[in-house]
């Protein structure tokens, strides 16, 4: 196959669709006989995923590579910012920690030139492997107040030798000045590589917009290479926790009611994602006590700062309507920071969270946690009780387990290598440190067998299901982008 240019999606602002657009390109150069890669230098997120090398990037590249028919590597996300706090986040450089920053830390100018050589020799790596290799811009293509320390946008497409479309959301309206502005805001060399333009979320009867996308190529210079309806029916992984003020809140009668108890700190929501899907089950996400004593089921998710959340749910309550909701026959099985939630006691003497050193747990599993500056980062396979089916997952942890008081120990799960992790006290109560547990359609069944008789649809295949899905994404795209167009701007010299 010919080599592609390299192409970047990048943004008039946050959340237009940037994500998605890049997971579809993915698919649709996959489907055309490409070996495409994504890239982006930067995400921010507390959405990550281990790579098969135990290393942490972003979700949304593991989301894209998925797309793109390959596994997922740290150079296609080299630095992942995974917020703490409101101003302070850690880094993640290459796949490991470095630290913690704050806002103004993180944005200055010393040191700029590490970060920066270290993104751009990733795409470079990366560039040497995959054709062509899809970037992700990062929010606003235009924070001209940053431009000097940008390393995720336009000096990254410079770096690259990118083609670039600039993506906007004309659902939230304003589409012709936040078009418009972005690129009169660009320097000359940017504005050269800048070569397309992608109207979003469109809804209502496109041809009304004809006049709209030749006044924007008149003003522009360039071209307007699609305008994308909706869509609804098309689910793909959300990047943002943001996305969680769209979920349902509340219980329902005739399925299963899941409830994910909504923490400050969540961390890995995709976890739920399969469940959002399941015929048989209706998720929902909250903090109100009242709501998730309804629930069949209570999922305790992962959490950035594990003690300040528990805190939190000691403080409003919500501690003592999960353990009620358990003794009145409820399941509760927490993952990974939910996990160290549900034992004894979760201590922190070192203060790498914070300053409190120590806070007792909701007791429902015979446990105690410490949290260490060391981070586990690994893909795992591993089995479940007594079944022989054996299952995929990946930890992503700070933090050793251990159970108490010489008590028999009774492990969730068996790693290939005989490693034992989690703990299981019965079939309503249990825990473990593996994300993506809820991947497997074998877990899934054993989560949802106490409740069989509420059961009246078939077992749900996730990857098939996420297969069709990509596929379905490919297929919108291609109707309403001038594909021709694209391989046009990407072939020409």
């Amino acid at each position: 196959m010919k080599t592609l240019h390299p192409i970047m999606f990048a943004g008039t602002g946050s959340d237009v669709g940037k994500s998605v657009i890049v997971t579809a390109f993915c698919r649709i150069f996959f489907q055309d006989g490409y070996h495409p890669a994504p890239f982006k230098a930067q995400n921010m997120s507390l959405n990550s995923f281990a790579t098969v090398d135990g290393f942490e990037i972003g979700r949304a590249q593991a989301v894209q590579a998925e797309a793109a028919g390959i596994l997922c590597h740290t150079d296609m996300n080299p630095l992942l910012l995974k917020p703490t706090c409101d101003q302070s986040s850690q880094v993640i450089l290459n796949g490991k920690p470095i630290g913690n920053q704050t806002a103004r830390e993180y944005f200055r100018k010393e040191g700029r030139d590490v970060l920066r050589k270290e993104v751009n020799n990733a795409f470079d790596r990366l560039e040497k492997q995959y054709n062509p290799i899809v970037l992700e811009g990062a929010g606003s293509v235009s924070e001209i107040n940053l431009r000097e320390l940008d390393l995720v946008n336009l000096p990254m497409a410079i770096h690259a030798k990118a083609d670039v479309i600039l993506i906007a959301d004309i659902d939230r309206g304003g589409v012709f000045a936040g078009i418009y502005g972005s690129i009169m805001l660009m320097t000359d060399e940017e504005r050269k590589h800048t070569k397309g333009i992608l109207i979003n979320k469109f809804r209502g009867d496109i041809t009304l917009f004809t006049s709209g996308v030749q006044i924007l190529e008149d003003l522009c210079k360039i071209p307007v290479i699609g305008v994308i309806p909706y869509y609804k029916d098309i689910y793909i992984e959300e990047e943002d926790s943001l996305m969680l003020q769209t979920k349902n809140l509340q219980a329902v009668h005739g399925k299963i009611n899941i409830v994910v108890v909504l923490l400050r700190h969540l961390s890995n929501f995709t976890d739920f994602h399969v469940l959002e899907r399941d015929p048989r089950v209706h998720l929902y996400y909250t903090n109100d006590a009242k709501e998730i004593r309804q629930a069949d089921i209570i999922l305790i998710p992962g959490s950035k700062s594990t003690i300040s959340d528990l805190y939190e749910l000691r403080r409003n309550d919500i501690a003592q309507s999960i353990i009620t909701a358990y003794e009145q026959g409820a399941t509760v099985m927490g993952i990974c920071g939910g996990y160290q939630m549900m034992g004894e006691e979760v201590c922190d003497p070192n203060q790498i969270e914070g300053s409190i050193e120590c806070l007792p747990g909701l007791r429902l599993l015979p446990i105690a946690t410490e949290i260490q500056s060391e981070k586990i980062t690994r893909q795992i396979d591993f089995t479940f009780l007594n079944s022989k089916e054996v299952c995929h997952g990946y930890e992503i942890h700070m933090g050793s387990t251990i159970p108490i008081n010489n008590i028999e120990y009774f492990p969730l799960n068996t790693l290939i290598d005989g490693t034992k992790d989690g703990f299981y006290l019965n079939h309503k109560c249990f825990g473990t440190y593996i994300h993506g547990i809820l991947d497997n359609n074998a877990f899934i069944d054993f989560l949802l067998e106490p409740y069989t008789e509420k059961l009246i649809d078939k077992p749900f295949d996730y990857k098939v299901y996420k297969e069709e899905q990509y596929n379905k994404l490919a297929d919108h795209i291609r109707k309403y982008v001038n594909m021709n167009l694209i391989y046009e701007i990407l072939n020409k010299d």
